[in-house]
């Protein structure tokens, strides 16, 4: 399953399944058409209308907060925390995302991470968020978790985080483009040692 991630940069991934999911789509260098793109939040690096309409065919289906959908044209799904939806056959599943201890994403703001199927694995992006207490509820076979710090939780919270989801997999992400370090993506990893497979994936 790990294969079909592509990690582009920052909370950027490209999935590939039956369809092809792209989450938080930002500075996109190769043309391309997704089926559904998943938008955890409003900030510009998270929520980059330029950016969707690189990789927005005329049967996308874009999913975001409602804060997201006023900036972004063509099929927008609106979805909160706690939602589900089946997404061209997709089922997708928004979840909580906020900080604790900062205030970049505070709670009221109904942002989220989202759990989605494909190939018959599910995945986890969490989104921009601090280690919450919600995640001892997430299932998921691959967890994709912020790690840098400043804006998200740490690369020590993040190893917490994967300790209460528990993947088969769990993969860094939210460093190199505007804050942290491969060096957190190697701390996450070595935080996890013998407890939880970690793929540091290189940027395409």
């Amino acid at each position: 399953m790990v294969k079909n991630i592509h990690w582009l940069g920052h909370d950027t991934f490209r999935i590939a399944g039956e369809k092809i999911v792209y989450t938080d789509p930002f500075k996109i260098k190769k043309s391309d058409t997704a089926d559904i793109i998943l938008i955890t939040h409003e900030h510009y690096d998270h929520c980059s209308p330029e950016d969707v309409k690189k990789i927005q065919g005329k049967d996308t289906v874009i999913v975001a907060p409602a804060d997201c959908a006023a900036k972004l044209t063509g099929h927008v799904k609106i979805i909160k925390p706690g939602e589900k939806m089946d997404i061209q056959g997709i089922k997708i599943e928004a979840v909580p995302a906020y900080n604790t201890n900062k205030k970049f994403h505070t709670k009221d703001r109904g942002w989220v991470g989202y759990i989605f199927t494909l190939s018959g694995g599910k995945i986890y992006i969490a989104g921009d968020t601090d280690y919450i207490p919600e995640m001892k509820g997430i299932k998921a076979d691959v967890a994709l978790l912020p790690v840098s710090g400043t804006y998200v939780m740490t690369a020590e919270e993040a190893v917490k985080a994967a300790l209460d989801i528990k993947p088969k997999v769990a993969i860094p992400m939210h460093y190199g483009s505007i804050v942290g370090s491969k060096d957190d993506a190697k701390k996450f990893s070595e935080g996890l040692t013998g407890k939880i497979e970690v793929v540091i994936l290189s940027e395409e």
